[in-house]
Order: structure tokens, then sequence, then C-alpha cells
């Protein structure tokens, strides 16, 4: 299966509430106009789906005919997203405002892992007072700068430190 590492990424950002379903069925069209899979029945029918449950079932199909889903790594997913974030928020393409409901989203769907806790919350509070902005944008870079470099949420665990998360407060 081509590019099957794509449609994970792309299921997983959709399960966690901030990628689009249509992300997964324009990857099944992008196969099928390469001649690739042409012969997968679902992923022809991924191509043609219409509503958000026919996504998810085609997609977990596909996927756990290649790779389990039982082993993604969600919160791998998550941490490479917010470094594109941290890249688009620099840019100036993303705002407080825009990140606020993204990191909300992660942070529910993740099952509010310790590590995004001070990074969601200073994003709220930066939202109505200006004196968060510096304290988020700290964490927002100290996150970012661990999750560019691992290659495993373990990793990531593994360097992470509460004690400079809490430093990043007014």
């Amino acid at each position: 299966m081509k590019a099957i590492s794509e449609l994970q990424k792309y299921y997983l950002l959709f399960k966690l509430g901030v990628g689009s379903n249509q992300k997964c069925i324009d990857w099944a069209i992008e196969r099928l106009q390469l001649g690739q899979e042409e012969d997968d029945l679902d992923v022809v029918l991924l191509a043609g789906a219409i509503n958000s449950n026919e996504v998810i079932t085609l997609v977990e199909k596909i996927l756990e005919r290649y790779i389990s889903i039982a082993s993604f790594d969600d919160q791998l997913v998550a941490g490479k997203y917010i470094v594109l974030l941290f890249q688009s928020y620099k840019a100036g393409t993303e705002t407080i405002i825009s990140l606020d409901e993204k990191f909300t989203m992660l942070y529910c769907n993740l099952g509010y892992p310790d590590w995004l806790t001070m990074l969601s919350r200073n994003c709220e509070y930066a939202t109505d007072i200006p004196d968060f902005l510096k304290p988020f944008e700290n964490e927002f870079e100290y996150i970012a700068n661990l999750w560019s470099s691992s290659e495993s949420s373990t990793e990531f665990e593994s360097r992470f430190s509460r004690d400079v998360s809490n430093q990043h407060d007014i």
C-alpha cells in the first residue's frame, strides 16, 4: 500500500478533532488518479464516501489491513501537529484564537495528557489576558521543540519536564 502513513496521519488528526475527513477522501482520490490501489475496493469506496461514518469505517478497514490501529501513536501525531501549528503561529497564519480551539480539541480527545496541560491553559488565558501571551509563547516553543526532535511519544516523555512547563506562568 502506497502512502499508508499519510492516511494514518489524516485519520488520527480527524479522530482528534483537528483534521478533516475530506483529507482521507482526497488521499483515496489521489491514489486512484496515480493508478495506485485501483484494485482495492475499499480505496475506491473511500474516494466516493460522503459522510463521516462511512469515511471512518473505510479508513479503519484499510489501515487495519496494513498496520494495526492499536499500535497508532496518537500522542506523536498530535505532537508533530503542534510543531506545524507553532511554525504557522510564527508565520502569522495561526492566531491565539484559532489555536485555542485546536488545543482544546487535542487536550480533550487525547485524554488530558500532562504535557498539554500548561499549553492549553496558557493559550486559553492568553485569549483574554494579555499578560499570558509571553508564558503561552514560551510553553508553545518548549513543547514544539521537544516534539520536533522526538521520534516517539516515549522519547518525548523522557525529555518533557513538568517543572519546566510550570515555569511558563505569570
